[in-house]
């Protein structure tokens, strides 16, 4: 079973009336959790969408960079981001469900949001509403304020990305204890580790910018040191 005939189960339900706490309480666990993920964000993305006013092609074509939509499942996707864009409930709210289901500022939720940023910067611009729905969302999700500059320094490519904040660490930092955080980001970003997470085999591709990006940073300051 596909995870987007899953999803599409999840969607009849929501559709009979079940509540949505309720379906994502049933997907706290792998390998549902990775079903929960893919559901956070389309939904997420779909509020997102509405902070700016309008939902343009390259945000739809990001959807299809981050998640692999076999066409016989495109009808399923599309309604998942339909009814989170006309659903009542504001986006706090599905963010604070999102956060429940996962228990934990790192791991997921930091996928999650790094998903958002992509969706968010795809048809090249990066707007002030979108950047406050993001910051709060964040919040919600426990990510540090130095967290959620170290992701917008990656995808918000108005200016050359701080490596400090890429990284997540204080300028200054000895070298070696910036070495260990670099280590454990590579670490993080496996695919095996971000499966382990809930997240799904579709939006793995994501780590591989993310990775780029992190030993980048990390290049740059050892540069920065050596001279």
């Amino acid at each position: 079973m596909s995870i987007w005939t899953r999803i599409a189960e999840a969607i009849a339900a929501l559709a009979a009336g079940e509540s949505l706490t309720a379906i994502f309480d049933k997907l706290r666990s792998p390998p549902e959790q990775s079903v929960g993920f893919t559901i956070a964000v389309i939904a997420l993305g779909a509020k997102m969408a509405k902070a700016d006013g309008l939902v343009t092609r390259d945000e739809v074509a990001a959807f299809r960079q981050v998640f692999l939509i076999p066409s016989e499942d495109e009808k399923n996707a599309a309604r998942v981001f339909n009814l989170a864009r006309q659903d009542v409930a504001g986006f706090e709210d599905y963010a604070r469900r999102v956060a429940g289901m996962f228990d934990q500022a790192d791991g997921p939720l930091y996928d999650l949001m790094e998903g958002l940023f992509y969706i968010a910067v795809a048809d090249g611009n990066y707007h002030d509403q979108e950047d406050t729905f993001l910051s709060r969302v964040a919040t919600i999700f426990g990510l540090s304020d130095r967290e959620f500059k170290g992701l917008r320094a990656r995808f918000v490519t108005d200016a050359e990305p701080d490596p400090w904040d890429v990284l997540g660490v204080e300028p200054g930092t000895k070298l070696a204890d910036i070495r260990v955080v670099w280590r454990q980001k590579v670490r993080e970003s496996h695919p095996d580790q971000m499966m382990a997470r809930g997240v799904p085999e579709e939006a793995i591709r994501m780590a591989e910018k993310r990775l780029i990006a992190i030993n980048r940073a990390w290049d740059a300051i050892q540069e920065a040191e050596a001279a």
